[in-house]
């Protein structure tokens, strides 16, 4: 009893949350002490985990009802992390009409805007009065994902132009729509990749946009609520591509250890792969770490940053990619910026290792007589491997992008791992220039 009063106690974004962070055997019991009216609205704020373990427990005949009454949006969702058996035996649990929705919003391409839409929204005509739409609103606003926006079509459903409700609520009650209409909207093309959905909404500050097909019909609408969810799952995707790991299906904590160790090993073994080389590097000037033992001291030192340098950088172009701050139409501007900047950032770097071996001589022997070569190498040593690291570390999301790829696949671990190996051909060539007829 005490539990049912704190259940109802609660709002459906909490109860969810309750649930989703519930052992398994505890999940059934405590979404059945929901009250009905707000089941439906519990079941879409739920872990798709939570919503599977749930939805495969209920008897048929309420599975049927929590189907029949969720958004369109949400239930394909729901749909979309599901084998296509089990998406064939729930959608027999739906009407007619809705399963033919439930179809038609699968059929699109995922990650498409016809994927996040739904078909709940309000329409009206250009030959309304605001005293007609209104009432149109009042009788059908319940069934509505939401009635701040108000669309304008005409008798073949193409898109005219959408009001917000207040325009509609300030307008006299006798004006025209057609009257009140600037034909000024924005929409998005139900084949639109999502990516392009997350760049609207963010540019024109808006809580729902129309979506229509290649003729201009209106067929649905995507809420910010949608786009919120789809900003969350695409950031979580891209920080962990980002830190060396496949992009996981699901939180961590309902990650299994299989599926974990599955995710990070592959790029374990692929980063490890890559540093093999870093040893064939070092194997091909074996004769100069022999006759100049001190540079291997610095070894660590130079291709850490380079690394460090790289990884910045493609954290830095990741990011500007994905909020649309950057294009591929700036790769000149890019690489000319990021050639400054590490020869900027190598410059500082490069005075700080100078700067240490010149008094670590002042006090000693360690760099033997020929120490200010030795400085001279490593402060040269440290512009080239830094600005290396640095374009490197910005053009290589650029390339992915260009080729197709998620540009967050160039990783921090991969662009340091790149640079390591170059690095060291960088490091010992100039070692060899310099050093020369002195250590070498």
């Amino acid at each position: 009893m005490a539990l049912n009063s704190k259940v109802n106690s609660l709002r459906p974004a909490e109860i969810a949350d309750l649930i989703s962070h519930s052992p398994n055997e505890d999940q059934l019991a405590l979404f059945e002490l929901v009250p009905p009216e707000i089941a439906v609205q519990v079941f879409e704020f739920l872990s798709f985990a939570a919503q599977k373990f749930i939805m495969n427990s209920l008897p048929p005949e309420k599975s049927a009802v929590i189907l029949r009454e969720m958004s369109p949006d949400d239930r394909t969702a729901f749909f979309d992390g599901l084998p296509q058996a089990s998406i064939n035996a729930l959608l027999k649990l739906l009407p007619t009409d809705e399963r033919a929705i439930a179809l038609s919003l699968l059929g699109y391409p995922k990650n498409s805007v016809g994927r996040l839409m739904t078909t709940d929204y309000l329409a009206v005509k250009m030959e309304w009065t605001v005293a007609q739409a209104l009432d149109f609103v009042r009788k059908h606003g319940k069934d509505s994902e939401t009635i701040n926006v108000i669309y304008v079509v005409d008798d073949q459903g193409k898109l005219i132009d959408d009001f917000r409700i207040r325009e509609l609520l300030l307008a006299p009650l006798e004006s025209k729509i057609k009257d009140l209409a600037d034909h000024r909207f924005v929409s998005l093309s139900v084949n639109d990749d999502d990516e392009v959905a997350i760049k609207v909404f963010s540019r024109e500050d808006r809580v729902a946009l129309p979506v229509t097909d290649s003729h201009g019909t209106l067929i649905g609408i995507v809420t910010v609520d949608d786009i919120l969810h789809l900003m969350t799952k695409e950031t979580t995707e891209d920080i962990q591509k980002i830190g060396g790991t496949s992009a996981l299906e699901f939180p961590y904590m309902q990650t299994s250890f299989l599926q974990l160790m599955q995710k990070r090993a592959s790029w374990l073994v692929l980063l490890f792969l890559g540093e093999l080389f870093t040893a064939t590097a070092m194997g091909f000037f074996e004769a100069e770490i022999a006759k100049a033992v001190v540079l291997a001291l610095f070894l660590p030192l130079i291709i850490s940053s380079g690394g460090n340098s790289g990884s910045q950088a493609s954290t830095l172009i990741i990011r500007a990619l994905a909020v649309g701050e950057i294009t591929l139409r700036d790769w000149w501007k890019i690489i000319r910026k990021e050639i400054f900047s590490g020869i900027f950032l190598g410059t500082i770097l490069g005075c700080i290792g100078f700067l240490r071996i010149t008094l670590w001589s002042a006090f000693s022997n360690i760099y033997g007589p020929h120490w200010l070569t030795v400085a001279a190498t490593i402060f040269s040593s440290l512009i080239g491997v830094v600005l290396w690291g640095t374009v490197t570390g910005a053009m290589l999301p650029l390339l992915l992008k260009k080729f197709g790829f998620d540009p967050a696949t160039a990783s921090a671990p991969l662009v340091a791992t790149l640079v390591d190996v170059t690095g060291i051909v960088i490091y010992f060539l100039t070692a060899s220039i310099i050093m020369n007829g002195t250590l070498l």
